[in-house]
């Protein structure tokens, strides 16, 4: 016999899914009458998932994954410190992984989720994850900076902000030599994405493009910067702020400050230790708050799987 779902209880009283779900989760807000029509047909079916009957009693709320790349990278703590207040705000315990990166133990922790019941999972995704990895949780999850085909993805506009920052160096600050400074493009968004976009814009506008690529740390940052420098360019645009806070290192230790500094990303530390590196802010926290109340939806049943782009916030100043 087929499981009855909250749609089908929807149906089946002629009210809406988030109708059942506020009876299911005990909220208020919903006539008598109504609740008692929804709570008569979820005991004749023995609806009774095991988080929902706990919410129903009062024991607990639902519980969300969230799988992190790095639990030091600054940008997704941001995210994550904008999710915990609507996490907290609907009562949904948060668990935090760490997947350094690695596709396996993206495996062992969506493994880990289902075996404890969880009901969705936020996913901070990178070059190299396999969107079959997904399937079993496709309508339980929204993925982070990866857009994959078929599933509910959240990601930052990174061709906008390069180009953002561009224009207010060459066409604000009327810079004709603005150098590159960004990660080896096997990352995909990071890396490739964003070199391109910096390409593409010097092709557009008659700018002699002038790259060096690495990792994503402060110390090829510095590293990079020495070659760069040495071409004597009037600004050098970081991908991250992380490259920055290399790139302003080696200025500043070599005495160099002839050079405009600009990065794709806010850090509260480099502003304020080096307030006259331009700063174009990614819309982090915002991509946090859309992306749990788009789980939310989702396991109160509304899957209509797409890519949404977060725009990027204006500058800093």
């Amino acid at each position: 016999m087929k499981k009855l779902t909250i749609k089908d209880i929807a149906a089946i009283c002629n009210v809406g899914k988030s109708t059942v779900s506020r009876v299911i989760n005990n909220e208020q807000n919903v006539n008598e009458e109504t609740r008692r029509k929804i709570l008569a047909v979820i005991e004749q079916n023995n609806f009774t998932p095991s988080k929902s009957a706990r919410a129903m009693r009062g024991l607990t709320g639902r519980t969300f994954g969230i799988i992190v790349t790095r639990l030091d990278s600054y940008s997704e703590n941001q995210a994550i410190r904008a999710m915990l207040p609507v996490l907290y705000k609907n009562n949904i315990d948060p668990i935090i992984l760490e997947s350094q990166f690695d596709p396996e133990k993206v495996d062992e922790h969506l493994s880990m989720l289902e075996r404890r019941k969880v009901d969705g999972v936020i996913l901070f995704a990178f070059t190299g994850l396999d969107k079959e990895q997904l399937v079993s949780w496709q309508q339980n999850i929204v993925v982070i900076a990866r857009s994959f085909e078929g599933y509910t993805c959240v990601c930052n506009d990174d061709t906008g902000t390069v180009n953002h920052l561009m224009d207010y160096l060459h066409k604000e600050k009327n810079f004709t030599a603005v150098s590159y400074i960004g990660i080896n493009e096997q990352d995909e968004t990071t890396g490739l994405l964003r070199h391109q976009t910096y390409k593409h814009y010097c092709d557009k506008y008659k700018i002699t493009a002038d790259s060096a690529l690495g990792e994503l740390n402060y110390e090829s940052g510095y590293l990079l910067a020495e070659n760069i420098v040495l071409k004597r360019p009037q600004a050098i645009l970081c991908a991250t702020e992380s490259l920055a806070f290399g790139v302003k290192k080696y200025l500043v230790h070599h005495q160099i400050n002839t050079i405009f500094v600009a990065c794709i990303g806010r850090n509260d530390l480099l502003t304020f230790l080096f307030p006259d590196v331009k700063t174009c802010r990614l819309g982090i926290r915002e991509t946090g708050q859309t992306s749990v109340n788009l789980l939310i939806d989702m396991v109160n049943g509304n899957f209509s799987p797409k890519t949404h782009l977060i725009p990027s916030p204006s500058f800093t100043y």
